[in-house]
């Protein structure tokens, strides 16, 4: 199977899981309050980029009712189409985060909600880079993802086979400033999502600054 085809399988996967995903993560602290800092810090009006932004709860959602110009990227199309309905203030495009092109120094925020984990270890790395160079300098990254040491292991997510690959933590916060990022806080967690088939998940999120003169 070629990576196109695990592209592909992977947006079948969020087509068919739907709502239910919003409705697993929805008890997710960690996740609420790493929008909760991000809120406190983003001067009013500001341009955030949510990168896998599923149904648009609660990440895009919560930073539109704030006034903020949030748009939201996901491979899903049916995903992008809950999105439009729960959160008409915000704009969202169906598309690959991969080939989306990006102007440089155009956001004051960049959400990456654990939408990495079913690329290459060498796309992971690439894409912050781009998402950094896409932040002005003084703007924000919230990082969120499943620190294990894993690549291209075949999983079950909530029913459905995925391909997962990660990094451990060391190495993914390494990841971040590598990019350029400064990790201005680093929180661990772990998780356990609302459904049948759910087992405790381990989750790290890094609070990151683009510093001037980084992502070039």
């Amino acid at each position: 199977m070629t990576e196109g085809d695990h592209r592909a399988r992977g947006a079948e996967v969020f087509d068919a899981i739907g709502a239910r995903y919003e409705e697993a993560f929805a008890g997710s602290e960690a996740h609420r309050e790493s929008l909760e800092w991000l809120l406190e810090r983003l001067a009013p009006g500001s341009r955030v980029l949510d990168v896998g932004s599923g149904t648009g709860r609660p990440t895009a959602d919560t930073l539109a009712a704030a006034g903020h110009e949030v748009l939201g990227v996901d491979f899903s199309p049916v995903m992008v189409d809950l999105a439009v309905q729960r959160v008409p203030d915000a704009t969202f495009r169906c598309a690959d985060i991969r080939e989306l092109p990006l102007v440089t120094g155009f956001f004051d925020a960049v959400c990456v909600y654990f939408s990495l984990l079913q690329m290459t270890r060498a796309e992971q790395s690439a894409l912050v880079r781009r998402l950094t160079a896409a932040l002005r300098p003084g703007g924000y990254v919230i990082l969120a993802t499943v620190p294990l040491d894993v690549e291209g292991v075949d999983a079950v997510f909530m029913g459905r086979p995925v391909r997962v690959t990660s990094f451990g933590a060391e190495e993914f916060t390494a990841l971040a400033t590598d990019a350029g990022l400064t990790v201005l806080r680093r929180q661990s967690t772990v998780f356990t999502p609302a459904h049948p088939e759910a087992v405790p998940e381990p989750h790290l999120y890094l609070y990151c600054r683009r510093e001037a003169g980084a992502g070039s």
